[in-house]
């Protein structure tokens, strides 16, 4: 009886041993994961705001620059490049009906009507996706970036049917066999997974900004819509904005100048 309840703490204690370290991606050959990254602040230079958000110059961006900025953040990010209905994506383009389906405006220019417009998670203020996580694998930082840990995630998908904007891609497979230029700096995710944008939260922690922001060229403009005296902000009082799906109610942090 003794050796037996022995032998049972044992295999409570290892079993312990190896959630703690799955959690921080030191179990077997996991890599780290999400959560694992720094979050601004942690470094001396690192990028601090009240709340995060992008302001998108639409009229800029041309189908090209839209790829420039996709290949920038999917080999960041390791992102797989999965042909077919199962493609991860982070960043991507989509036309104006398909970006603002509950914005008709009427008789617009034809400029607008075919403009291809680039997409990502909008890291709302109230993230419906936040809400609906039964594991908080999807959790909003104090500075307004809604994060992934990947180790929380159960593959359920709820954040996937709460999310209205279409930002977040399931991983059917494993995806690392088809990262092509992998990138050691940042974790490869697993089979069975959600993944999204993170508006580079592991750059901002050293100091530089999103990868898609330095690739546009100045057609992205990031920073502290908490501040009055950022760029971002000077910006948006000087140009009208619109926003994905407003009657959502999750109200994105990134705004679109048409």
């Amino acid at each position: 009886m003794k050796s037996s309840r022995r032998e049972f703490l044992k295999l409570a204690a290892i079993s312990a041993l190896g959630i703690g370290a799955g959690r921080l991606g030191f179990l077997g050959d996991a890599p780290a994961m999400a959560a694992d990254l720094p979050t601004p602040g942690t470094f001396e230079h690192g990028f601090k705001a009240k709340h995060w958000g992008m302001a998108v110059f639409s009229k800029k961006f041309t189908p090209d620059l839209i790829a420039t900025c996709r290949k920038a953040c999917h080999t960041e990010h390791n992102v797989p490049d999965i042909p077919g209905n199962k493609q991860i994506k982070w960043f991507w383009g989509a036309s104006y009906e398909e970006s603002f389906p509950t914005e008709h405006g009427n008789y617009l220019s034809e400029d607008v009507e075919h403009r291809e417009f680039p997409l990502l998670c909008n890291h709302c203020e109230s993230p419906m996706c936040v809400r609906v996580c039964p594991t908080q694998a999807t959790f909003q930082r104090p500075d307004g970036i809604v994060m992934m840990d990947y180790h929380r995630c159960i593959g359920c998908r709820y954040c996937m049917a709460g999310c209205p904007f279409g930002a977040r891609s399931f991983n059917f497979q494993d995806p690392r066999p088809f990262i092509k230029s992998f990138n050691p700096h940042f974790p490869t995710r697993t089979r069975g997974v959600v993944e999204k944008c993170d508006f580079c939260a592991e750059r901002l922690a050293i100091g530089k900004l999103p990868v898609c922001v330095e690739a546009s060229g100045g057609a992205l403009v990031f920073g502290d819509l908490g501040d009055e005296n950022s760029d971002i902000r000077k910006v948006l009082r000087e140009h009208f904005a619109i926003r994905r799906k407003p009657d959502a109610g999750t109200s994105p942090s990134v705004y679109y100048i048409l």
